[in-house]
């Protein structure tokens, strides 16, 4: 990753336009609506996680906010997480960034970005987006490499040297609603997501009240703290699509759009509910309604969203 910056896609230019506050001339565009349950404000930083095999048992995860798993190339599955209640000490292992990042980060107010690089053609898109992009090679202080675990699994950011604090809950506009357990939904001990070379498995525990999280068939574990349990899993129907970019072996990298509306299924309280979700706008956060058509509450907690191509 790094190297010479290339030529930015006709497609790229124009998420950027999208994305970018003054496109056109006309100013900045709107500011992301916050969630109900807190005021607007602050910078969250998100990072991308490594999640091969190879890269776990992970560090820092149970303290985001929320967790974003999504498709990448090959089949495989990678996080990011997104911190604005806390920051842990170490988070890690560090890995690149892809287009949808952008898109999926235009919901914040300029968030800080930790990523190990980006494929060359990539960066003058990040460098333009309404974010901002703290890589290794950029914020070296920030970043350590582990001599336990093999590269490129051992990269771990400091969070301390790279936000000054955490903004708190208000800098989580994402639109999310938290509240009482809405009436409805059907009984669900567990639910198992499926991308190529890839799965995750949500298990209800009444004991942990959350889904207790196995990625691959083996249950997911941190270096740091308790087993995640987040009170609520989101599974996110959405397109997903080649991008113009490709890893080094020539393998697309897919492209997972964010913005529109689509089937959702939220998983809370041990029960599971049929929903839609919808994002108007790159600037703006994803609604939740249910069945009935009214707004669908997540539980207090963390949140873990689950990119899944839609049927």
């Amino acid at each position: 990753m790094g190297g010479r910056r290339g030529p930015v896609t006709a497609a790229a230019a124009a998420l950027v336009c999208a994305l970018v506050s003054g496109c056109g001339g006309h100013g900045r565009g709107p500011v992301p609506t916050p969630p109900p349950t807190t005021a607007a404000g602050g910078s969250p930083l998100a990072v991308k996680i490594d999640n091969v095999p190879g890269a776990r048992p992970q560090t820092g995860l149970d303290a985001a906010d929320v967790v974003y798993a999504e498709q990448v190339e090959g089949g495989l599955s990678r996080l990011m997480a997104v911190y604005a209640s806390r920051l842990p000490p170490v988070v890690g292992p560090v890995r690149s960034a892809r287009e949808s990042d952008l898109e999926l980060l235009g919901q914040f107010h300029r968030p800080y970005l930790a990523f190990s690089g980006a494929q060359r053609r990539l960066l003058p898109l990040i460098d333009r987006a309404p974010l901002r992009p703290e890589s290794a090679d950029r914020a070296p202080a920030a970043y350590y490499r582990d001599g336990a675990r093999a590269a490129p699994h051992n990269l771990f950011l400091r969070p301390a040297r790279l936000v000054p604090s955490a903004p708190g809950r208000g800098a989580l506009t994402t639109g999310f609603r938290y509240g009482q357990a809405p009436s409805g939904g059907t009984p669900a001990a567990s639910r198992t997501v499926r991308y190529p070379q890839a799965r995750f498995t949500f298990t209800w525990s009444a004991a942990r009240h959350g889904w207790l999280i196995a990625m691959d068939g083996t249950p997911t574990t941190t270096t740091d703290g308790p087993r995640p349990a987040p009170p609520t899993v989101v599974v996110q129907y959405v397109t997903v699509r080649d991008s113009a970019y490709h890893d080094v072996l020539g393998n697309p990298s897919p492209y997972t759009r964010t913005v529109g509306t689509g089937k959702a299924e939220v998983l809370r309280d041990g029960r599971s509910y049929a929903a839609t979700w919808s994002r108007p706008a790159a600037s703006g956060g994803t609604t939740f309604t249910g069945a009935d058509g009214a707004p669908l509450d997540f539980a207090e907690g963390q949140v873990w969203v689950v990119f899944a191509r839609a049927r």
